[in-house]
């Protein structure tokens, strides 16, 4: 692959408008910076381990009085890794039940749910340092996207308990899988991550949570935050749309002849397209879904 290959692939990601893309990019990007800085740190060049340790103290979770003066490691932990191993089952699991969860609920949930899951289970581990303050398993500073990945995983499980997926032992609906992930974190609480292990049950605690209240009383804990971003997406546009230079092509001799039928046929469909980006492909009335197959199959 070259170099302008690998440059298309990424433009391709960011158009998409997939904002569980646009996240894992964000992620990766961070982690090639720390992994970068420890190489040359090992080799001995005199800015790198300085700069390492810059990143681990600004964008760490601290849970000692450091939190006081540093809060923003309450959402910056969520995008730091610093071994592969670990972001690499962050990332995976983030794609696929990420992409699950979108494709239900709409890609505006994405980055709100994932913003509160890591805060709350970041939250999760301050508070119980602050119970348990002699444990030695506490204190420590806390790093990753695991709890927030988590939520993504318990919401598709408890919001399509009985969808089944294909691993490596065959097929196995999503519920059994979600227990299955949740009892291997109890179990392991013995080998000592037990910060990471609070993390991941907040996570998966506010996941669950957000989709019980979410379809018990229709009331949704990412609405603020969605609102939010859609006001700055909005001013932002403006701001731009208000400084670009509007540019009018000279009329052309040649006169179009148009099909009013196509022009309606494609206005319908960019408007059913924004409706599955926003609330996802199951938000389509069933006239909707056959509308879209009759066009798929005429083109």
């Amino acid at each position: 692959m070259n170099g302008s290959t690998f440059k298309a692939d990424i433009k391709y990601w960011l158009k998409q408008e997939n904002t569980v893309n646009h996240l894992m990019i964000i992620n990766i990007a961070v982690f090639l910076i720390a992994s970068v800085l420890r190489l040359f740190a090992f080799f001995g060049t005199p800015f790198a381990n300085p700069a390492f340790g810059f990143m681990v103290n600004n964008l760490s979770l601290h849970v000692d009085d450091t939190l006081l003066y540093k809060p923003w490691g309450l959402i910056t932990y969520m995008f730091f890794h610093i071994h592969w191993i670990h972001i690499l089952f962050n990332m995976l699991t983030f794609f696929w039940f990420g992409n699950l969860f979108r494709s239900e609920l709409g890609n505006r949930r994405v980055l709100p749910l994932y913003l509160l899951a890591g805060i709350f289970g970041g939250l999760l581990y301050v508070a119980s340092y602050y119970i348990f303050p002699q444990s030695p398993y506490l204190g420590g500073p806390m790093l990753g996207a695991s709890g927030a990945t988590m939520a993504f995983l318990i919401a598709s499980a408890t919001l399509m308990p009985n969808m089944e997926i294909g691993i490596l032992v065959g097929h196995v609906k999503l519920k059994w899988l979600a227990v299955a992930v949740l009892v291997i974190n109890l179990i392991t609480v013995p080998e000592g991550n037990v910060g990471g292990i609070l993390a991941h049950f907040g996570g998966a605690l506010f996941g669950f949570g957000y989709i019980r209240i979410l379809k018990s009383s229709g009331t949704d804990l990412c609405a603020p935050l969605m609102k939010l971003f859609d006001n700055l997406n909005n001013l932002f546009s403006r701001n731009k749309s208000s400084s670009t230079r509007t540019f009018k092509p000279k009329k052309s001799p040649l006169r179009v002849v148009r099909n009013p039928s196509d022009a309606s046929h494609a206005s319908r469909l960019d408007q059913l397209l924004d409706k599955i980006s926003e609330k996802g492909y199951n938000s389509l009335t069933t006239e909707e879904k056959q509308w879209l197959r009759q066009y798929s199959n005429e083109k």
